[in-house]
Order: C-alpha cells, then sequence, then structure tokens
C-alpha cells in the first residue's frame, strides 16, 4: 500500500465520512479493527516511516523508523542538514535488524543517530536519507525556545487499537496549538506481541507532527506486551495478569520496544540495566528553560500478589468493603524504587537554565477513579496510589523541587492536587484523557467533597482516594452520554481527548486545557471539558490562581 498524501479537502472528507460510521455492526466492526493490524507494504520511497528527536546539553539524538527492508536493500543510512542551501551529512549508520522475538519474523529496522555540538539555537532542516537515496524524510530540527515566554507541551496517552484509523482532527489540532513538545506518556501500542507494526502505524497516525518539534515517548504496560505491569527491576512474571510482579515478554522483547520508543531522549540518568539485562531510560530534558524529569514509574514497583491479602476478582482490585486501608500499605514494596528517588533528589537542585520543572510519568500518584468499565472499584493496585509509604516518598522529593506532573494511563482527565499529610500539601497534577478510550473511567465517589473548588462539577474537593491518600479533586472529564458540539461518534465517546500545558515563566504559572476528541481548537466556540482550563502557581505545595 503506497501512502497518500491527503489534501486538505480529501481529509475533511475521510474525517466526516468516519464520524458518521453506522452504529449498526458497530461490535464486528471494532473486532475487525482490532484484528486488522498488519504492515503495509510500501514503494521503496517510502521506506522511512518516522522520526522523532530530542536536544539536550548540545546533543541531538534522533531515531528513524522504517519499514522491513528486502534482503538486498541497502542497510547504510545518513542524516543530513540543510546549510547554505545544500544537503551536508553529519551523521551515518547501519539500520538495525535486532529481533524482537514476537512475531518470530519481527525486526527493529530502527536507525539511532547521535550529533554532539549541535547548534541549537536556531532551525535546521533535515533529511534522513536511505537506500542509496531512494528513501528520505525530512523534518525540522526546532532551536530551543529558550526566549519564549511561554513554553507549550501536548500531551497525549492510550492510543487504542480498537480504532486504527489515522487522526487528522488531532493533527490538525496539534499543529493550531504549536506546541514546543510533545509527550505520549504510555500504550502507543495496544497490539501486545506486534509492537513493530503497531510502532509504524503510530508513526503513520502522528508522524507528521513528531518529525517537527522534540518528542518524548514512554512505554507502559500494554507497549511491552501485557495489560498491567508492576516491573520488580525486571523480573520474569509467571502469573496471569503479571500481579506476581515482573514482565511477561522476553527481555529481548522489552528492550527492542524501549529501544525504539526511548533511544531519541537524552541519555540515561543511569544506564545500568535491571535485572536479566532489562534497560532503563529515566533521564531529564530541557526545552526552553522548563526541566522534565522522565521516570519509569511501573518498572520498580512491587507487584501485588502475595503482598496483600486477595480482596477482590483479581489480586490487584479490591471490592471487599471491609478492607481496612492501612493494611495494603507494605512499607517495604517499592514504588520508583531507590535509583529514580535518588535521580529526581539530584534533579529537584540542579537549576541552571531552568525556570521552572515538571516531572513527565506513566501515571499519576493517586487512586484516581471509582468506576472502571461500568464496574465500581474500591481500590486499584495498579495505580500510582499504592504502596502508599512509596507513593508519599515520590511526593515528597517532587515537592523539594516545585514540579508540577504530567501523566496519562488513567482513561480519565483529571487534575488533582496531591496530599501527603494534609490536603494540598504537594503538588499538583495532570492526567490528560486517552486518545481513544474503549475503557472508559469515571471519577464517581458516593459522598460530596469537602471544600470543593468549583460549582460546574459535582465532585471537587478534599477527598481520601481507595489508599487513603489525600487528594483534592480539581477537575474530571467523566464520559458523557451527549456528544460535543453535535459530534456523534460511538468509537470515541469515552472523553478521550488530548492536554496541553502552558508553562508560563514570567508569571510562574501552569496552564492546563483538555480538549475532547473532534473539538475544532481553531473554533472560536470550540469548549474544552468541563472544568478546564486551570491555571496554578508553581509555588511549594502550589496555589490555585
Amino acid at each position: 500500500m503506497t501512502l497518500i498524501k491527503l489534501s486538505r479537502y480529501c481529509t475533511c472528507f475521510l474525517l466526516a465520512t468516519a464520524l458518521l460510521l453506522p452504529v449498526t455492526g458497530l461490535a464486528q466492526k471494532k473486532k475487525a479493527r482490532r484484528m486488522g493490524l498488519e504492515i503495509p507494504a510500501v514503494s521503496k520511497e517510502d521506506s522511512i516511516c518516522f522520526a522523532l528527536y530530542t536536544v539536550q546539553n548540545d546533543t541531538l539524538k534522533l531515531m528513524a523508523q522504517l519499514y522491513p527492508l528486502e534482503k538486498n536493500d541497502s542497510r547504510d543510512i545518513k542524516l543530513e542538514i540543510k546549510l547554505n542551501g545544500k544537503w551536508k551529512a553529519v551523521a551515518k549508520t547501519t539500520i538495525r535488524e535486532d529481533e524482537y522475538t514476537s512475531p518470530a519474523d519481527a525486526k527493529a529496522w530502527n536507525a539511532l543517530f547521535r550529533v554532539e555540538k549541535w547548534d541549537h539555537s536556531r532551525d535546521w532542516e533535515y533529511r534522513v536519507s536511505a537506500l542509496k537515496g531512494k528513501a528520505t524524510y525530512t523534518g525540522i530540527i526546532r532551536k530551543d525556545p529558550v526566549n519564549k515566554n511561554e513554553i507549550v507541551v501536548a500531551a497525549f496517552t492510550g492510543n487504542s487499537n480498537g480504532d486504527r484509523r489515522m487522526k487528522p482532527d488531532l493533527i490538525h489540532n496539534i499543529k493550531a496549538h504549536d506546541p514546543d513538545l510533545l509527550f505520549f506518556s504510555g500504550d502507543q501500542s495496544y497490539d501486545h506481541r506486534k509492537h513493530l507494526a503497531a510502532w509504524l502505524l503510530f508513526g503513520r497516525q502522528f508522524g507528521e507532527i513528531i518529525k517537527d518539534r522534540p518528542t518524548i515517548c514512554i512505554p507502559d504496560d500494554h507497549d511491552v506486551g501485557q495489560g498491567n505491569l508492576w516491573g520488580e527491576e525486571g523480573v520474569k512474571s509467571t502469573l496471569g495478569g503479571a500481579s506476581d510482579g515482573g514482565y511477561t515478554m522476553s527481555p529481548q522483547y522489552v528492550n527492542e520496544v524501549q529501544f525504539a520508543q526511548t533511544a531519541n531522549l537524552p541519555d540515561p540518568y543511569d544506564p545500568t540495566p535491571v535485572k536479566r539485562g532489562i534497560t532503563v531510560y529515566y533521564t531529564a530534558l530541557n526545552v526552553g528553560g522548563i526541566d522534565f524529569a522522565i521516570i519509569e514509574d511501573r518498572k520498580f514497583k512491587t507487584g501485588p500478589a502475595d503482598i496483600i491479602p486477595k480482596m477482590g476478582t483479581r489480586p490487584d482490585h479490591i471490592n471487599d468493603p471491609k478492607y481496612d486501608r492501612k493494611s495494603v500499605d507494605v512499607p517495604e514494596a517499592q514504588l520508583l524504587g531507590k535509583r529514580q528517588l535518588d535521580f529526581l533528589e539530584a534533579w529537584g537542585k540542579e537549576w541552571d537554565g531552568v525556570e521552572m520543572k515538571s516531572v513527565l510519568s506513566q501515571t499519576i500518584f493517586a487512586g484516581g477513579a471509582h468506576i472502571h468499565a461500568g464496574k465500581r472499584l474500591l481500590a486499584d493496585l495498579d495505580s500510582n496510589g499504592w504502596p502508599q509509604t512509596g507513593r508519599n516518598k515520590a511526593l515528597s522529593v517532587i515537592r523539594k523541587a516545585n514540579a508540577f506532573m504530567i501523566a496519562g494511563d488513567q482513561h480519565l482527565a483529571t487534575v488533582i492536587h496531591h496530599g501527603i499529610d494534609d490536603w494540598g500539601d504537594a503538588g499538583y497534577s495532570f492526567c490528560v484523557p486517552s486518545i481513544v478510550n474503549y475503557y472508559p473511567r469515571k471519577w464517581l465517589p458516593l459522598e460530596k467533597g469537602i471544600d470543593p473548588v468549583t460549582e460546574v462539577l459535582e465532585h471537587t474537593g478534599n477527598y481520601l482516594d481507595g489508599f487513603g491518600n489525600k487528594v483534592t479533586m480539581m477537575a474530571y472529564a467523566n464520559p458523557q452520554p451527549e456528544a460535543v458540539k453535535g459530534i456523534q461518534d460511538k468509537v470515541n465517546n469515552g472523553a478521550a481527548g488530548h492536554g496541553i500545558i502552558r508553562f508560563n515563566k514570567k508569571d510562574q504559572t501552569i496552564t492546563m486545557e483538555c480538549w475532547p476528541r473532534f473539538a475544532d481548537v481553531t473554533d472560536p466556540d470550540a469548549l474544552q471539558y468541563k472544568g478546564w482550563p486551570i491555571t496554578i502557581t508553581q509555588k511549594e505545595r502550589g496555589e490555585t490562581k
């Protein structure tokens, strides 16, 4: 299949057609979409699918992802920049053919470029060239926006395999936002044993915005081939659902997923692998004076099976109304692990060239949902609300840096002001909505919150989550039966969307925007989800503006 470059008219036509999918037979169509993941055959000219990059400490790291090559195709690949109107090669390497191990014939087909002493004071047009020049891919490596007062981040999560369509609506909106950084917090792939095919689809869906701006992707549980993940520092999981801790897939598979998604990130703070040789990538990236700590909040976390008594239909779900919240806090259980806590401690003290700080993680440090796919759950051990002692250690060290937290995973957009000893004595988190949401969740407490913060939403204010953690719910985007501005899209009616975060360096404020899927952000009448936008100040413990 040759990739088609759509005109604006064709894009709008296809989008309108997709939105008018008949409800009849939706279940069959949904199943077909889930089953229909294949790597398309492309022309030689289109062999490079997409590229993603970052620049840190004057070092450019750019990852190019290709489609599978044929036996006699050249494996040489080079990176060029346009200098004085001519292309100049700045790096050359060989296309990687390391094996995923699942499927058995899947190979990496990617290439990592590293260029030191990068001039980050100007924009550079770049070109990746392969197959002896037959295949090329172009984009812009942006200058560091250090002179901009407002740094804009677009944040995403959960690109479910229930909807394999292209995302022209989302691409249109992100181009209109023109963010300085893209953050994909996990579950870029939902096809557990077919990451290469899913990653190539992700590239076709989002490559158009990724190629021209720095991008952070961190893999979550579905990316590495399992429904939930408690990494336990790399041990092998043998229990269904992996609640005993560790990884289901082979270390080789996990490492290939991580390389594909994170090799473009700055070098790891401490590259020492965890058990069984599984690599790590936690690090930091400064964009325009905003310092982002990129952490792996699943990799070191202890699995709940055999650590606490089973109190639900599965080891990680608590449904017993008689359970004691304090009894499930196991002080020796890890969340971030000592290595990452040490990293955050050191990172929080470094302010050279830094105006504000933010922590990027896979999920938030609280139990932020009550209803899971229509069923009430008293506590979810997959959330970073557990273990409570580990959660409080993480929030304490993040609080020292006055860092704002951005995450995903929960299928439910929330803004939470976290508390350790008292409500509101720690930082704020913004959990962004899923790109596609086939497993909707809701914030629906049985009681009203104390000191509600808005009249727009019914359940804001101070609460205890399912683990007894103190949380102040500022906003939430529960799925609603009504359409957004009259748009009926049965595929994305679970409160899907994306988040925008605006860091204002002069005012030291952070503004969070939460946009529904298919809302046109260029429309002056377009509405965000109820409760947004929200602006806070970046101070110790934070204050609502």
